[in-house]
């Protein structure tokens, strides 16, 4: 339950009044008291209860919009929204855990699929091998799906790691240790929506955007050892690209 304690500041201190009054509603978002998906009052009701002008209302709403909390929507009001994760591994070569622990998000692994297989025509073209492991993971940002992973490894570099236990050690750090350390990485984005099987593992509705990358990394020698796909709930995750001429 909250309780509105009126703030005394100066005249000459309206930033910190927009500033306190967004980190309040931050809480309340963060602690579900405005859930996802719901309509929080309007900047005419909020600025009543926080004994504020409108014009301060809306710098603090503006800014929580900004940081992906609320979002404006014409004929409906601000909704609360899913705070997206800003992926950066667009820019970096790092492991899903190492990324997300950087923004502040708890991250862990379920493996569904760990076998040795032969090799399709398509990854046999790529890892340049008939046999690999096909390791298939879906991986969570806070205890919800964010991410399904095919990963394929070439089989004779990774043949002694049939046991390997993916749920609490990242591929990156495996490759490390096999010295094979992947330095260079290609990546494709393209944009595909969720059948039922990836609606039902992602915790999204059919249909529903993704991000789907392919990717290949490279050791230092230039031989591949992955080649994995992903694909990446479109509500929870953006991606940053810094292109320099």
């Amino acid at each position: 339950m909250y309780y509105y304690v009126k703030l005394y500041v100066k005249v000459n201190s309206m930033t910190a009044i927009y500033l306190d009054i967004q980190k309040d509603l931050l809480k309340k978002i963060e602690s579900n008291y405005y859930r996802v998906g719901q309509i929080i009052p309007s900047e005419v009701d909020l600025a009543k209860e926080y004994h504020v002008s409108r014009p301060t209302m809306r710098q603090a709403i503006a800014l929580l919009v900004e940081q992906g909390y609320l979002e404006r929507r014409k004929k409906r009001g601000t909704v609360v929204t899913q705070k997206k994760i800003e992926q950066n591994f667009t820019q970096q070569i790092g492991s899903y855990d190492s990324q997300l622990h950087k923004k502040g998000f708890v991250s862990h692994t379920k493996v569904l699929t760990f076998k040795k297989e032969v090799a399709s025509k398509e990854v046999k073209e790529i890892l340049k091998c008939d046999t690999v492991f096909k390791l298939v993971r879906l991986r969570y940002a806070n205890n919800k799906p964010n991410v399904f992973v095919t990963t394929y490894m070439p089989y004779s570099i990774f043949k002694d790691y049939a046991e390997y236990d993916f749920t609490s050690n990242s591929y990156y750090d495996l490759c490390m240790k096999v010295r094979h350390p992947i330095v260079t990485v290609k990546r494709q984005l393209e944009v595909t929506s969720a059948d039922e099987t990836l609606a039902d593992l992602l915790e999204v509705n059919l249909h529903d955007a993704l991000f789907y990358f392919h990717t290949i990394g490279y050791d230092p020698k230039g031989v591949p050892v992955e080649y994995s796909i992903s694909k990446y709930r479109g509500d929870t995750n953006s991606f940053t690209f810094t292109i320099k001429r």
